[in-house]
């Protein structure tokens, strides 16, 4: 009997076919199989024949929306860069969606950087995305050579031992504390609907952090991220980085060093994730690519928080809202700008 995985994948395979044979799209974004144990790679199909190469699975880790933009200009007509935008419709793309990657590109709407029209969203509902490093660990010394996966259960083999592991178990955490894990915008729907998880405090982990004292949370950041290499695999897997030219690799002015020491790298990851602000749907894929395993999820959470409290905004939930850093209100929380009648020394 297929689990629920296979069937989804067959559903994804069918639809993307039948989009593009009837010309509705001229590309479909989504997962093949990937050359390692617990891996998929993104698969962009421009033919309906190649449609058999999707696949769904719990290790669909990293998020497609990070590729429409370009996905999209792939499929332009050609034209030079003064050349006028063409006339009349342009080709739609579509892609595999789930609750956060769908706020990303309602997001990626909002700044303008795609256009909702060309867009056919195939809506996934999660049931939460396996971390290969937390099944590693549970195999600490041994090789994994394959992983099957049932409805609720991963069988692992390797050379010499098979086990069975309960798969929520092992699920990220991000999957773990999310709420919304069925897509906001959907144009075809992929299985069945999952409804919102009730999660009695998304946020404990930033809530356990915060207790801290400032010294012992400095002491958390400067041992979490004296790992980091600065390959920018974070950065290149985040669909919410897009700036021709980032701020690191920028040189006139030069805002941040390209070193190794503990300095440019902390300011590198909170410059990055004060990017985030008011933008970040917790999707986790800067955590899945980082080959250091550094926790930085917790940066852009910590600010998710602060955006909720603050405005009462979650990324990518408000379809036709601006953004809440690209507004302004004259009753906005503002104590960090302005200090509140007789609350500092005379002269301040």
């Amino acid at each position: 009997m297929p689990t629920i995985n296979e069937k989804i994948s067959e559903e994804i395979r069918a639809q993307a076919k039948k989009l593009l044979a009837e010309g509705t799209v001229a590309a479909v974004i989504g997962y093949a199989s990937g050359s390692l144990p617990m891996t998929v790679k993104p698969l962009v199909v421009r033919r309906p024949e190649d449609c058999g190469k999707l696949l769904w699975n719990t290790f669909c880790v990293l998020n497609l929306a990070n590729f429409l933009p370009e996905v999209l200009k792939s499929v332009e007509p050609p034209r030079g860069p003064r050349d006028p935008k063409p006339e009349g419709p342009l080709p739609k793309v579509a892609i595999m969606a789930t609750g956060c990657w769908s706020r990303n590109i309602v997001v990626q709407i909002q700044e303008h950087q795609v256009e909702r029209e060309r867009v056919v969203v195939m809506g996934v509902g999660s049931r939460g995305m396996v971390s290969r490093r937390k099944v590693e660990a549970l195999f600490a010394g041994r090789e994994i050579l394959a992983v099957e996966e049932l409805d609720h259960d991963l069988i692992v083999r390797g050379s010499g031992f098979e086990e069975k592991i309960n798969r929520w178990s092992v699920v990220r955490d991000n999957c773990q504390t999310c709420t919304h894990p069925d897509p906001l915008l959907v144009d075809v729907r992929i299985g069945e609907p999952v409804s919102d998880r009730k999660n009695p405090n998304p946020f404990k982990q930033v809530d356990e952090l915060e207790a801290k004292s400032a010294a012992e949370r400095w002491g958390w950041f400067t041992s979490e991220f004296a790992t980091c290499i600065r390959c920018y695999a974070c950065r290149n897997a985040c669909p919410l980085c897009y700036c021709p030219t980032c701020f690191v690799d920028d040189a006139k002015p030069q805002w941040v060093g390209k070193s190794l020491d503990a300095t440019d790298t902390g300011l590198f990851h909170v410059m990055r994730a004060y990017h985030c602000a008011g933008r970040c749907t917790d999707c986790g894929a800067c955590e899945s690519v980082c080959p250091m395993g550094i926790n930085m999820r917790l940066l852009t959470k910590k600010l998710n928080k602060d955006v909720l409290n603050l405005y009462g905004i979650e990324a990518g939930m408000q379809p036709d809202s601006p953004l809440p850093l690209t507004t302004y209100k004259i009753n906005d929380p503002q104590k960090f700008i302005v200090t509140e009648a007789g609350a500092g020394k005379e002269g301040e």
